[in-house]
C-alpha cells in the first residue's frame, strides 16, 4: 500500500490555459470549425511547439469556447487533487474577437471562480506577457493585471523564448505588477541558462520562476535561490520533450531539492506534453524516485508559493501534513 497522490493537497501553478485544453475539446472545436484537428505532437523545436500551441488556441473563437476551456481546466485540476489552480493567460489573444483585453480577462476570472466554487477549490490567474512583443504591451498588461489584483489576478508572468528575449526590458511592467501586490513569476532558466534567471531575479523581482531548472549550471545561483526562498515551478515532462534535459534520469530536480531550493511540480501544457498534474507527481514518484516526504515537500511549496488566500493555504498545508502522517 502507498499513499494516494490524488489525495495529496497541491496547487497547480505552471499551467498555460489553452495548452491545458482537453484533446477531446480540441477535436470538438475543430469539428465545429470544419477543419482538421491541429497537430499537438511531433514538434522538433520550441518554435514548432509554439506554432502548434497557437493553432490550437485559434480554434477558441467564442465566449462559450473560452468558458468551456476554463471550466475543464479547473475540473481537471480538482480531479488531480489540486486545491488551488493558477493558470497563465494572455488576454490580448482574444482582444477584438471577444471584446477588449479587460473584457476577456473578466470572462476567464468569472468562469474560473464559478468552476472552482463548484468543485470546492480556489482559482487565481497569472496574467502573462509575451517577451516576443514590445515591452510596452507588457506595461499595458501589468496595468490591467494590477486593476484586478485581489479580484481574480494574483500573479504576473512572462512567457516565450527567453533565449531570444532577455528579461531586462520588461522591468517596468514587473515593477507595476509588484507594486500592486502581484507575485512576479516569469519564465527563465529553460531555453536560456543562469543569466536569464539572474535577470528574472534582479530586473523583475521574481519570487517564483517558471522552470528555472538550468540554474543548476551555476552553484552560486542555486545557493541564492535557496537562501532567498525563490520557488521554481518545475515541469518534468515538458523539460524532456523540449530537450531542456536529456531524460528524467538526468533531470536536476533532486539536486535542486537537495540544495534546499523550493520547487513545485506542474503540467505546463498537458495538451502538447501529455501528463497533467497528478501524472507529473506519479512520474516523480515512479521514475525520479521521490519519496512521499519529498512529494509532500513539493505540494507544500506549491501551496505556500501560490497566490491562494491565506486561509485556504493554511488549511491545505495542514492537510498535506495529515496526508504524510496518515498510516499507509
Amino acid at each position: 500500500m502507498r499513499r494516494d497522490l490524488q489525495q495529496l493537497p497541491k496547487a497547480h501553478l505552471h499551467l498555460h490555459l489553452e495548452g491545458a485544453m482537453r484533446p477531446a475539446t480540441l477535436a470538438d472545436l475543430a469539428a465545429e470549425a470544419g477543419v482538421p484537428v491541429p497537430p499537438v505532437r511531433g514538434y522538433t523545436s520550441f518554435a514548432e511547439f509554439g506554432t502548434q500551441y497557437r493553432s490550437a488556441s485559434a480554434l477558441v473563437v467564442t465566449e462559450e469556447h473560452l468558458r468551456r476551456v476554463v471550466r475543464e481546466v479547473v475540473d481537471d485540476a480538482a480531479d488531480d487533487g489540486a486545491v488551488w489552480v493558477e493558470p497563465h493567460f494572455y488576454p490580448p489573444r482574444y482582444a477584438g474577437q471577444l471584446g477588449t483585453a479587460e473584457e476577456v480577462l473578466e470572462i476567464v476570472i468569472d468562469e474560473g471562480q464559478r468552476a472552482a466554487a463548484a468543485r470546492g477549490i480556489g482559482c487565481g490567474w497569472v496574467v502573462s506577457a509575451l517577451r516576443d512583443f514590445d515591452p510596452a504591451q507588457a506595461v499595458d498588461l501589468a496595468k490591467l493585471a494590477a486593476r484586478y489584483a485581489g479580484s481574480g489576478v494574483v500573479t504576473f508572468g512572462l512567457a516565450a523564448d527567453e533565449s531570444l528575449f532577455p528579461p531586462e526590458p520588461f522591468a517596468e511592467a514587473f515593477g507595476i505588477a509588484r507594486d500592486a501586490g502581484l507575485i512576479s513569476a516569469p519564465h527563465a532558466g529553460e531555453l536560456a541558462g543562469p543569466a536569464s534567471v539572474y535577470g528574472a531575479l534582479d530586473a523583475l523581482g521574481a519570487r517564483r520562476i517558471c522552470h528555472g531548472v538550468r540554474s543548476i549550471e551555476d552553484p552560486a545561483l542555486v545557493e541564492r535561490l535557496a537562501a532567498d526562498g525563490i520557488v521554481l515551478d518545475v515541469c518534468l515532462t515538458s523539460n524532456v520533450m523540449l530537450a531542456v534535459v536529456p531524460s528524467l534520469d538526468e533531470h536536476p530536480l533532486v539536486k535542486l531539492l537537495d540544495a534546499g531550493v523550493a520547487c513545485t511540480l506542474n503540467g505546463d501544457d498537458p495538451l502538447l506534453f501529455g501528463p497533467g498534474l497528478l501524472a507529473e507527481y506519479e512520474l516523480a514518484r515512479e521514475l525520479v524516485g521521490l519519496s512521499d516526504e519529498r512529494l509532500a515537500q513539493l505540494a507544500r511549496a506549491s501551496i505556500v508559493g501560490s497566490g491562494a488566500p491565506r486561509e485556504l493555504a493554511a488549511d491545505a498545508v495542514e492537510h498535506v501534513e495529515d496526508w504524510l502522517t496518515a498510516p499507509v
